[in-house]
């Protein structure tokens, strides 16, 4: 099995074609996506008709969940930023008809159970865990710096052999407590002063299970064109430029 592992794209659909283009889709058995498809970048309608067409098993991430309480007529109090609140309500009111009924399809969480032979060449299932956030809080960052413990913890509380998450735009893989943590990093937003796309792939092989980081360079200028076009703050601009949390 073959899996290519994406999270954190923010609307930012020319980072997610350059990942595309680097690989081929069709040597992938599933794709899979932890959430914040879209908001902060410029092209929702793009990236959400991706994901669909190409089969991809997303969950929601909170930017997507506060998008839908746009789209249900509700508000929100945080993000309490000017800026993005702004990119919040835009994207919400150019969401086309078929992008809105695809967001409103995706749950929290999903498992991914994957029939794959073992090390003795005899069939067996591996569940794999999807996740925005963690297993047990939707918001609950998990960074490379995370004591073990709270892996050790979050792996004696679930039954996941493999634990994919998002959230923290940080890329890395932990095998902990016969768990393996992965977070693929962001597609579309990361901050760690490296502008380049961030995505992972995940080869299960005869029971072994192997994990590779990808850094992809991306046309940035596509990005920061569309942000000036829409009249979009121009400080989501720099965050994509410079690759870091400005706001």
């Amino acid at each position: 099995m073959y899996l290519l592992l994406l999270s954190d794209i923010h609307a930012n659909f020319p980072a997610l074609q350059a990942i595309e283009e680097k690989f081929s889709l069709n040597h992938f058995d599933h794709i899979i996506n932890c959430g914040d498809s879209i908001v902060y970048g410029p092209f929702p309608n793009e990236t959400l008709a991706w994901l669909e067409k190409h089969n991809t098993l997303s969950i929601l991430g909170n930017t997507d969940k506060k998008i839908i309480r746009l789209l249900r007529g509700k508000s929100f109090k945080k993000p309490r930023k000017f800026q993005k609140r702004i990119m919040y309500t835009w994207t919400a009111d150019i969401l086309s008809q078929s992008g809105r009924n695809f967001l409103l399809t995706l749950s929290k969480s999903a498992t991914l159970p994957l029939p794959v032979r073992s090390a003795k060449n005899s069939k067996t299932l591996i569940h794999i865990g999807i996740f925005h956030g963690s297993p047990t809080a939707h918001h609950e960052f998990l960074f490379t710096n995370t004591p073990d413990t709270r892996f050790i913890e979050l792996a004696e509380q679930n039954d996941n052999e493999i634990i994919i998450t998002g959230h923290s735009h940080t890329p890395y893989h932990k095998y902990l407590s016969n768990t393996h943590f992965i977070n693929p990093g962001s597609v579309g937003r990361m901050f760690d002063g490296n502008p380049k796309a961030s995505c992972a792939t995940l080869n299960i092989d005869n029971g072994n299970i192997q994990v590779e980081h990808f850094r992809i360079s991306y046309p940035i200028k596509k990005v920061t064109s569309a942000i000036n076009a829409n009249n979009l703050p121009e400080i989501y601009s720099q965050m994509f430029l410079t690759g870091k949390k400005l706001n």
